[in-house]
């Protein structure tokens, strides 16, 4: 046979790279044939396929924080590697953000990407030293949140709902401990997190705005080892080891805190603590079957005396079946459940209320690595939900209140899609997908009925929206069908390589929401009540639009990334003035459907080595919301116009840095400022019957002081003794170190001894000292 037959004849390589130590598979590897300029990352579960021509090379393999392999592979049949990484000590200590990691590949399709590093979060100073998933995503471009106690975060000016929160695959709908104070996730047992904001691949749907993609441990399959760490308020314990060695492993990890335990002292009866336990079991069933089981749990526990007392969080589980059909086709099943509740007792009336959310949900992706220039994935996806709106109840025998259930709702949500990833030339490359989602609004016990089917009426003697009166009640099996939606959700992106070291990205996609989150609150709060699309609720639909370019150094030392963005959305919920949320049975009269935009472009700067290291980020956006009148004789929301939504901050600039001093001590600081969070003030009051009234203008028309904070920790490493298994560090933190008193809210009251109206500022944070303990043994 000639050689020029033989190049012909290919040949795939495949397998898992691990941890040489844990075993803990390892996602985003770079596995590269420099001989051919080919390669490719490892998937979520560690797992590549490169298809070649036959012949002699050297496989290279790099990973952050790892020390790089080059294997020579003799390829004249299909190969299956288990390959195994050694942690670089030094470059752990001296390297927290690096191009592999944490920037965009110059030459990949997918833009509007960040990800972050476990240890990359536990170094960002935060308040009360406990580490904070979601406050360090909020340090990166097109993301803030509404501020200081506020749960949640924005991306590129879209709401806290238009956010899908996986872990583990499985959704989880509160992101955030005691109101904003700390996030629910615990960053030593994290592995991978990824935050999409814009060209979002096709496998990912349900939210408008972002994807943040987080995978959990796998745990240790070689040895017990445990971890963790003890603060001011807060305490953690993870532990993890092998079921059986080199096959299976289990993870448990702990958090909680125990300040509420030193009230008493101070004959303070008030209690606020959360406590979240999260596991995983993980076994190799034979060489192509895999078997992983995680879940999470957690609880907020918060009462004020014998006044009320209030429980909530969130619980999800996911049996996962990892199987390689062949050396190019992997596939990964779920079945996952996820439950959201919320507990509410109010002594002082004598009632308890409990609310949620829950889903079943069955996952089935598949990925084939049909050649090095093209790969697929596809895959189903089906939801069942459930919906809670609210169940009141007398908490004691003597209550006055009567037992009522708020109608329940149910729902199913499809989608199947595909994905193809393209090398198109050595320069043009693009990932260019197509989703289908199906949504089914299934019955429920009552269903009211309006005349012309609207359940808002517009006084035209008043020029404001009223409740309208229902003509009638329907009542449904669970079986029948309310409403059904179908959406078709292009997706594409490319990127154009300009050179080795830069490249430019287009990127368009369209995202359909059937869920909606009910909140006229600037932060969401547990209260806040999920609600189904159907007769009265459109579906939200974006279609947006982004342009980057990309650029780093030859020695990827510095890294620059600048990006512009554009969104429309449709039917964006509104509510009308004075709308109440709260135990509504008929919240269709109080919402109608509008419009939303948001655009803006965002600016990042890496030093990504060396001693010194960091990033700034600057956004620049506007986020608008328009409701108009359905017909002429309507005035529609706000009279019509535009106005800003609650989470439009026209610039936000946020700087990180780490200076590595020795190797005993690491010094870390982060400085922020944001305009202020919209809000609405009285612009006028009169006088009516002898009582003053406030007058308001156009919604959101004025703004919070500008919000800025610096913050500063230390790391002390003391020096290991080689014979000791134990390792400790210390963290001193200082949040907002000058004090800054930034205003959560300001309320006009009327002053008792003057008589005039004043404003009064509320303030979370002033300067906030904190010192930790973490270990490892």
């Amino acid at each position: 046979m000639s050689t020029d037959a033989m190049s012909q004849i290919k040949h795939t390589i495949s397998g898992t790279v691990t941890d040489v130590k844990s075993n803990e598979t390892l996602i985003g590897v770079d596995v590269y044939l420099p001989e051919l300029q080919k390669g490719t990352i490892t998937n979520s579960y560690g797992f590549f396929s490169i298809t070649i021509e036959e012949g002699v090379y050297d496989l290279t393999v790099q990973f952050l924080g790892y020390t790089s392999q080059s294997i020579p592979v003799q390829l004249d049949k299909n190969i299956s590697l288990t390959i195994q990484l050694e942690e670089d000590t030094e470059q752990l200590e001296a390297v927290v953000i690096t191009a592999d990691k944490e920037t965009n590949s110059i030459r990949s399709p997918q833009m509007s990407v960040n990800s972050l590093s476990s240890s990359t979060i536990k170094q960002i100073p935060a308040v009360l030293g406990e580490p904070d998933l979601v406050k360090a995503i909020t340090f990166l471009p097109g993301v803030t949140n509404a501020g200081e106690g506020s749960s949640g975060f924005n991306v590129r000016g879209g709401s806290v709902d238009q956010n899908l929160i996986l872990l583990d695959e499985a959704i989880l709908y509160n992101s955030s401990h005691l109101f904003g104070l700390f996030s629910v996730f615990n960053p030593d047992a994290i592995k991978d997190l990824k935050l999409f904001k814009g060209g979002i691949p096709a496998r990912y749907g349900g939210r408008l705005s972002s994807v943040l993609d987080i995978y959990q441990k796998d745990g240790n399959s070689k040895s017990h080892q445990f971890n963790g760490g003890i603060g001011l308020v807060s305490s953690k314990l993870l532990a993890e080891g092998p079921l059986k060695e080199n096959l299976g492993s289990y993870l448990f990890a702990g958090r909680g805190t125990y300040a509420h335990l030193f009230l008493p002292l101070a004959d303070n009866k008030n209690v606020a603590y959360f406590y979240d336990l999260n596991t995983k079991l993980s076994y190799q069933l034979g060489e192509k079957d895999n078997l992983l089981a995680s879940g999470y749990f957690g609880r907020d526990v918060l009462s004020l005396e014998d006044s009320f007392r209030n429980v909530y969080g969130n619980a999800v589980f996911n049996l996962r079946w990892n199987h390689l059909f062949s050396e190019k086709l992997f596939s990964n099943l779920s079945l996952i459940y996820s439950d959201y509740y919320y507990g509410l007792r109010l002594n002082l009336i004598e009632f308890d209320w409990k609310s949620g959310i829950q889903n079943f949900n069955l996952k089935y992706d598949f990925k084939h690595y049909i050649s090095n220039d093209l790969t697929l994935q596809f895959g189903l996806n089906s939801i069942y939900h459930s919906f809670n709106p609210g169940i009141i109840e007398p908490s004691t025998p003597d209550s006055s209140i009567n037992y009522e259930e708020l109608t329940k709702k149910f729902a199913f949500e499809n989608a199947l899609y595909l994905e193809a990833s393209k090398n198109i030339t050595e320069k043009l490359s693009i990932n260019a997908g197509l989703r289908w989602s199906h949504f089914t609004r299934l019955g429920q016990t009552e269903l009211n009925v309006y005349a012309n089917g609207q359940a808002v009426l517009f006084n035209d003697v008043f020029q404001i929206y009223q409740k309208a009166t229902p003509i009638g009640i329907q009542h449904y099996k669970k079986s029948d069908v309310l409403a059904r939606f179908n959406n078709f959700e292009p997706r594409l992106s490319a990127s154009y390589l300009i050179n080795d070291l830069s490249s430019v990205k287009l990127s368009y996609n369209r995202m359909s929401q059937y869920l909606h989150l009910l909140s006229n609150t600037s932060s969401p709060t547990p209260l806040d009540v999920w609600t189904p699309s159907g007769p009265f609720i459109k579906p939200q639909l974006l279609d947006q639009y982004a342009i980057g370019y990309s650029r780093q150094t030859v020695d990827a030392l510095y890294s620059f990334e600048v990006e512009g963005y554009y969104k429309s959305i449709k039917n964006r919920i509104d509510y009308i003035d004075g709308a109440n949320l709260v135990a509504n049975n008929a919240i269709e009269q109080e919402i109608l459907n509008g419009r939303a935009r948001a655009y803006g472009f965002e600016v990042l700067v890496k030093k990504n080595q060396g001693r010194w290291n960091g990033w700034l980020a600057y956004t620049y956006s506007k986020s608008e919301q328009q409701t108009p009148g359905r017909n002429n004789l309507e005035t529609g929301i706000n009279d019509g116009k535009w106005y800003r939504t609650a989470y439009d901050k026209t610039h936000d600039f946020s700087a990180i840095g780490q200076f590595k001093y020795n190797k005993k001590w690491t010094f870390n600081t982060n400085f922020v400022v944001q305009t202020g969070q919209p809000v609405n003030y009285p612009n006028a009051q009169y006088e009516y019957n002898g009582l003053t009234i406030a007058n308001y203008g156009e919604r959101n028309s004025f703004r919070l002081p500008t919000y800025h904070r610096l913050d500063l920790s230390a790391i002390l490493t003391p020096k290991k003794n080689i014979n000791r298994e134990w390792q400790g560090e210390w963290i001193f933190g200082i949040y907002n170190v000058y004090g800054r008193k930034n205003a959560v809210s300001i309320a006009f009251r009327d002053n008792y001894e003057t008589g005039d109206n004043e404003a009064v500022k509320t303030s979370l944070f002033g300067i906030v000292p904190s010192v930790s303990y973490n270990f490892k043994f």
